[in-house]
């Protein structure tokens, strides 16, 4: 990078990281960005981002966010050979914005305290869209003094910021919110289809169950989506898959029976096997359809 560092880094331009980086673009930050494929990085470039080639590039920085996919790929960027702890100078704090096993960011977070690094888990609640508009929710934990760091750019990402401890709090957290995220939508689709067997319109029954007390923001936002069958992703079938392995997982070890959740993860690996891995979880409502034997669209 030319000149002196950014605000802050970014590794990571997804769907995710693009709202969440533009966020801090549009508070009048600078941040300087890395992505594995450069194509995604210029949406940011052209709010003012600073495109960097290498993931060293961004260790001046005091801060780093990264926003990933997979637990390796959080092990790849931070600790591998052309990571961010492979510079001499390195970053205050990094923050991962990921969701992953607490494992993972457990040993990640040895990885970094061993290098003089501080390591806050932050995981994220909320789609490209409700990011970008300043809606989502944060639950962070790691160092009470690396939180106090982080704070002031997470709050202008997020309307709620929750510190939950010292260690790997917040990623039980994130995994149990995407558990019930699933379940939830799981139960939609089901009552939907039912009511369509029978012979209402899914539009009529979502507009009378959005009048309910029962209903939610998410429901409401998405009902459209569901009505239509516009399986456009915000997060795909697959990464709630991945998420349902990993609270399962949590739960195996905690001890905790799980059968609500146990089934859901079938029925996901059910659409997955449909076709339906890359398109928006909202499409368990189309392997809820053939299940029902309902057609193709919804009756006029």
């Amino acid at each position: 990078m030319s000149g002196g560092p950014a605000d802050v880094g970014w590794l990571g331009t997804g769907r995710m990281g693009t709202a969440m980086a533009g966020r801090l673009l549009d508070a009048g930050d600078s941040v300087a960005v890395w992505n594995r494929t450069r194509a995604k990085t210029p949406p940011l470039a052209e709010r003012g981002a600073v495109v960097v080639p290498e993931i060293v590039d961004l260790s001046r920085c005091r801060l780093v966010f990264i926003s990933v996919s997979t637990p390796a790929d959080l092990e790849e960027v931070v600790s591998g050979d052309r990571g961010l702890l492979a510079a001499s100078a390195r970053p205050l704090v990094i923050v991962d914005c990921s969701t992953v096993s607490i494992d993972v960011s457990a040993a990640v977070r040895a990885t970094c305290a061993s290098a003089g690094v501080a390591f806050l888990a932050a995981p994220i609640s909320g789609n490209p869209h409700v990011v970008a508009g300043g809606g989502a929710c944060i639950v962070a934990s790691g160092p009470p003094d690396a939180f106090e760091l982080a704070k002031p750019y997470l709050d202008k990402i997020a309307k709620v910021v929750v510190y939950a401890g010292a260690d790997e709090q917040s990623r039980l957290v994130k995994l149990c919110h995407n558990l019930y995220l699933g379940m939830m939508v799981q139960a939609l689709v089901e009552v939907v289809s039912l009511a369509e067997k029978g012979g209402t319109h899914p539009a009529a029954f979502l507009e009378f169950l959005n009048g309910t007390v029962i209903s939610s923001d998410w429901v409401r936002n998405r009902s459209a989506q569901l009505v239509r069958r516009d399986w456009t992703p915000t997060f795909t079938t697959e990464l709630l898959r991945k998420d349902f392995d990993l609270g399962l997982g949590a739960a195996r070890r905690f001890e905790v029976p799980m059968p609500v959740a146990a089934v859901v993860r079938q029925l996901i690996q059910s659409a997955i096997g449909i076709g339906l891995r890359d398109a928006d979880f909202l499409s368990l409502y189309e392997q809820q359809a053939r299940n029902a034997a309902l057609g193709p669209s919804a009756p006029e």
